[in-house]
């Protein structure tokens, strides 16, 4: 009786992990390339030469990294380059960092849903898998993000949650009161290739 419901169990683990599996969208993409694609915290502000975490990604992945981060982007910026800066270089997967600078310019979160879902299905209509990396915002609250995790279960995206976790409210992973420093980038690249690795 014992065995048998060990079985069951076992056999109910491979079901949801399989099943969790196949909501990514293009899982299996054939792409050749990885690309990061984002604001500042994509461009490595605050780092040293060598030290964004798309750089330090690099070194542990055997895709070609390409960077595509701009300081201060916005969804709307990001959507405006997307065609030259990311599906030009036939991605595989995607990792995206953005949405925070249109928090802080007042954007209309309706926009910026808006803008996200353009970026997301252009970069799905090209094949590709999109990775959101999310990076809480405001001080009292967060009003993005119930509204960021419904787009990306509707999206079937994979989301990493609160990469900043852990690194905003220590000094010594910081470089300014929003940026990673080396060691901060060092720990993004570290969780991000933990939650990637077993889709390359």
């Amino acid at each position: 009786m014992k065995c048998r419901f060990t079985l069951v169990l076992l056999l109910l683990c491979v079901l949801l992990m399989t099943s969790c599996q196949q909501s990514i969208d293009n899982r299996q993409s054939t792409g050749t390339t990885v690309v990061c694609f984002g604001d500042s915290l994509t461009a490595g502000y605050g780092s040293s030469p060598g030290h964004d975490y798309p750089t330090l990604l690099s070194k542990k992945i055997s895709y070609p990294v390409i960077h595509a981060g701009v300081p201060g982007n916005t969804t709307r910026d990001a959507l405006q380059r997307l065609k030259t800066d990311v599906l030009a270089h036939d991605p595989k997967l995607v990792i995206i960092t953005l949405g925070g600078n249109d928090f802080f310019q007042g954007m209309h979160k309706e926009e910026t849903l808006a803008n996200m879902t353009a970026i997301i299905e252009r970069i799905k209509a090209q094949g590709a898998m999109v990775v959101w990396v999310e990076v809480k915002v405001g001080v009292l609250g967060d009003p993005y993000i119930h509204d960021f995790k419904l787009l990306a279960d509707q999206e079937h995206i994979l989301l990493i949650a609160d990469i900043l976790n852990g690194i905003i409210d220590r000094p010594q992973y910081k470089s300014d009161q929003i940026h990673p420093n080396d060691e901060g980038y060092q720990v993004m690249a570290d969780r991000i290739y933990q939650q990637i690795k077993g889709y390359l």
